[in-house]
């Protein structure tokens, strides 16, 4: 069966031939070797490695749900060709990536795009269970019109008491009444959605760039990365021994730095945690500051030299940190800068 979800997105149902019952980990992954080109045999065939979005607590089908980009082979092969009736080999299921090997009380489920899947998996799963779930499932896409599974997952919530869901979104539909989250997920969206986050165990799962914002927001809030948790949709992990080696660059209080305020002619050691702000105000400079954590942009300057680590709240656009300029209350000196003060 194919269920239409999204524009470029379908969810493909599976039953084996043999009527076996499916067994694996809500979370888990499947690859599918895909007969893209039929005319040259089994040399035609790609591979591609899909999270299952169904629950095994419901054995009898299995399901994955994909998204076609512009780049896609086998998924674009999926969405045009594959049919009722066809047949599809599978290897796995396989993956580490399941809130199984992790029990805790509550759960913090973070996700953008198709990588809404392994949490659909793994909240149905609790959904099937029936028994006490403490779930805020978090998720982020373009339009409304792009939220995978959203009606599902609205059914969930409204009868299940502790699943919340917290949607965001880019830009809302023209002509649409939007009653969400509006904007790129940031730490004071994520104080709002879920103001016990530091007690959860942490899901991620998206583009690599959202998941890096992810774990740069986390950080700056002071949340135990033990506890955190991640799977890319592009390379999902088999195995612990394959799990990739997070290096995310942080700032250090035992690491110096300096900031060079270039206009005043000043400049200030500091550690790597202090704040462009922080520093300036320490020398005797003034900088017009306003909310202090990144979402007001009163403290924009702009940056000649040097490296920062900033995570903001939405104070500053893409386009203006592509031309130098940072926000001195959530900027980090990493090693020596200079800024036009």
């Amino acid at each position: 069966m194919v269920v239409p979800e999204t524009r470029d997105t379908s969810t493909f149902i599976f039953r084996a031939p043999s009527g076996a019952w499916f067994d694996y980990q809500p979370g888990q992954f499947v690859t599918l070797d895909l007969p893209v080109d039929p005319a040259r045999g089994p040399a035609g065939n790609v591979q591609r490695t899909y999270t299952i979005s169904s629950s095994p607590s419901r054995p009898l089908s299995i399901s994955v749900t994909v998204k076609a980009q512009s780049t896609s082979i086998g998924t674009r092969w999926m969405l045009d060709h594959l049919k009722p009736g066809m047949r599809i080999r599978a290897f796995g299921p396989n993956g580490i990536f399941s809130f199984h090997r992790h029990p805790a009380a509550k759960y913090l489920f973070i996700s953008a795009g198709s990588g809404i899947t392994p949490m659909m998996s793994m909240t149905t799963w609790a959904w099937d269970r029936a028994q006490d779930t403490d779930i805020v499932f978090v998720h982020a896409a373009q339009r409304p019109s792009d939220i995978i599974f959203r009606d599902q997952l609205e059914h969930y919530v409204a009868r299940v008491p502790g699943l919340q869901l917290r949607l965001t979104v880019e830009q809302p539909e023209p002509f649409r009444v939007w009653h969400g989250y509006q904007g790129r997920l940031n730490s004071l969206m994520l104080g709002l959605m879920a103001p016990d986050y530091l007690d959860r165990e942490v899901f991620c799962c998206g583009p690599e760039p959202f998941m890096q914002a992810v774990r740069e927001m986390l950080i700056s809030l002071g949340y135990d990365m033990e506890r955190y948790h991640q799977e890319s949709f592009g390379a999902p992990v088999a195995t612990e021994a394959e799990a990739p080696v997070i290096e995310d660059v942080t700032p250090a209080d035992d690491a110096s730095a300096q900031v060079t305020f270039a206009s005043s002619g000043v400049t200030a050691s500091c550690a790597e945690t202090d704040t462009v702000l922080a520093v300036a105000k320490r020398a005797g400079l003034n900088i017009p500051s306003g909310c202090t954590f990144g979402l007001c942009g009163t403290c924009k300057i702009r940056k000649t030299a040097g490296e920062v680590h900033m995570v903001h709240n939405g104070g500053i656009s893409d386009e203006d940190i592509a031309e130098g300029w940072i926000l001195a209350c959530c900027s980090n000196p990493m090693g020596r800068i200079t800024v036009e003060v």
